[in-house]
């Protein structure tokens, strides 16, 4: 695909909550040739998915607000502001914010097509709109497209181990 670049804007991007994380997305696949997709992530405090594997990309954090707990494996780090955490495919891994402040990072996912994932159980929002929660409709249909984005999710930890 050949591209002429592009901007985004601070602030500009589709916005979408995905039970307790609000994801901004920067650029979608479409827009990198499948290269990759960037976003941008808040999680609310006490927020973040369970323990969960990629079978299809690298994932990539790096902490712009706040301290993000990440457990890779069996070891947990806290990424200060300003940290990096790369999270190869194939590796369990989880985050979760243990401060009582939303956490906000940037995540790159090599190559692109999880943005998919998101925007099918995800709901549209902002950040002054409160979150969906974990409706049992909502949870049935991350269950149910998990799968089919190369997502296996273990739920074997509790939030903050």
């Amino acid at each position: 695909m050949e591209s002429s670049g592009f901007l985004v804007s601070p602030r500009e991007g589709d916005q979408m909550w995905v039970v307790d994380e609000l994801i901004r997305f920067v650029a979608r696949g479409h827009e990198t040739g499948g290269a990759y997709t960037l976003t941008e992530s808040y999680v609310l405090p006490d927020g973040g998915p369970p323990t969960h594997i990629h079978r299809r990309e690298d994932e990539a954090f790096w902490v712009l607000e706040g301290n993000l707990q990440v457990t890779v494996g069996d070891h947990t780090s806290v990424v200060p502001a300003g940290g990096f955490i790369h999270l190869p495919r194939g590796v369990p891994h989880r985050f979760h914010n243990a401060s009582q402040s939303p956490v906000r990072f940037l995540t790159l996912l090599v190559p692109a097509g999880l943005e998919g994932f998101f925007e099918s159980v995800g709901v549209p929002g902002s950040m002054g709109d409160a979150p969906p929660g974990e409706t049992p409709e909502h949870i049935a249909r991350i269950h149910e497209l998990a799968p089919q984005y190369g997502i296996e999710l273990m739920f074997d930890d509790a939030p903050g181990e």
